[in-house]
């Protein structure tokens, strides 16, 4: 027997037998690595193949002309899927979602938009949990992002409303450089010069979108009679966005609050007087923008939903989303820090996760004790 042989080779074996048998193991994860590998992308490939006889995905996206010329044909090159963009505010998509899923009609896959629509509007059963639909290791994996995993629905915690943005300043203060100069608004409380009577356009904070996340902002740090002397400005109170932008570019209007870049973006490449105002003394929410995504419920393509959901959030659908709507995503892999040419601060190059949580006015929390009352109080000074 090997123990009786006085030249050590009985130790020597064991050693042996022990490197082998952990060869072996390491062999057989390997090969179980392997394996899931080549099912997870025998699963990718089943679900694209269905996804092409389905033929075409149905998005609702935000009101960008630039997103809309682009991603169809973009997401059509990649994975010979015909995708229809539905470019509308989020509000608009989201009615239209509601009423013809409550008249029985699937015409919308997925949707793009904001937090107040997002979760005032779809977030009451119309949505599917989005657990399910993360297929890609690059998007399931929280690793890749920013702060892990940012669900808007925090607090019921369906997680069926993805953050993949994060801004760390909110936009939608604008003015007119020939009517206003941006040293004569560096507080809000500039905002209640009597000059600007009159010259004052809000997006509407009574429903869900930038207007209300300004106000809402403003309800919370300044409170309800701040609110009131700003209403005693006799403001242009509009839905439409556009007319406040084109107001503001002819120089009938001198500011504007919670209007986005993207219903500025023909006066911008007109060259018209139109600028950001820079960032007021009392701070800026950090925001989602339109950064949040969600699958309809049942949706008519599910398998193209499950391929476009996965290519918005991998890495080249994050660039090419950020770079549309300049925004800021929260995708560790790709580069932020060109937005600050553009006046705007990532948040996951500016800000600790701790910092944004803290200063953020979106996602559930907030939106319930934070956006519904200050829209509440809207609704009873502005009519």
């Amino acid at each position: 027997m090997l123990y009786r042989r006085p030249d050590g080779s009985k130790r020597l074996w064991i050693r042996l037998g022990s490197i082998i048998a952990a060869s072996g193991l390491v062999l057989l994860t390997l090969g179980a690595s392997a394996l899931a590998q080549l099912s997870s992308q025998a699963e990718w490939e089943r679900i694209l193949a269905a996804a092409r006889k389905e033929g075409k995905v149905v998005v609702g996206i935000p009101p960008s002309a630039e997103l809309r010329a682009q991603i169809g044909e973009l997401f059509k090159r990649k994975f010979g899927i015909d995708m229809e963009p539905v470019a509308a505010r989020g509000a608009q998509n989201a009615s239209r979602i509601i009423s013809e899923s409550r008249g029985g009609v699937k015409f919308f896959d997925a949707v793009i938009t904001g937090s107040g629509s997002a979760l005032t509007v779809l977030h009451a059963g119309f949505l599917d949990p989005l657990e399910p639909y993360m297929l890609l290791p690059e998007v399931k994996e929280p690793k890749h992002w920013w702060g892990g995993h940012i669900w808007e629905d925090n607090v019921t915690n369906k997680r069926s409303l993805y953050s993949f943005i994060a801004d760390a300043d909110t936009g939608g203060l604008w003015h007119n450089t020939d009517v206003v100069k941006s040293a004569e608004v560096h507080s809000f409380d500039d905002l209640l010069n009597p000059k600007w009577k009159r010259k004052i356009g809000l997006n509407d904070p009574r429903i869900g979108g930038s207007g209300q996340s300004l106000w809402s902002f403003l309800w919370d740090i300044k409170g309800e009679d701040y609110l009131r002397k700003l209403v005693q400005q006799e403001l242009f109170l509009s839905r439409n966005m556009r007319q406040i932008a084109d107001a503001l570019a002819r120089g009938t209007l001198a500011l504007s609050i919670g209007v986005g870049i993207s219903e500025f973006e023909p006066h911008l490449k007109a060259g018209l007087p139109v600028k950001e105002l820079p960032k007021p003394k009392e701070g800026l929410p950090a925001s989602s923008a339109f950064g949040v995504v969600g699958i309809v419920k049942d949706p008519p393509h599910p398998n193209a939903a499950k391929i476009f959901f996965n290519w918005l959030l991998s890495k080249e659908g994050q660039e090419f989303y950020g770079r549309a709507m300049e925004s800021s995503t929260r995708r560790l892999d790709v580069d932020t820090r060109w937005l600050v040419s553009r006046g705007m601060r990532p948040a996951k190059d500016f800000l600790t996760v701790e910092e944004y949580h803290r200063v953020r006015n979106q996602l559930e929390d907030k939106v319930v004790n934070v956006r519904w009352p200050a829209a509440k109080f809207a609704e009873a000074i502005l009519k």
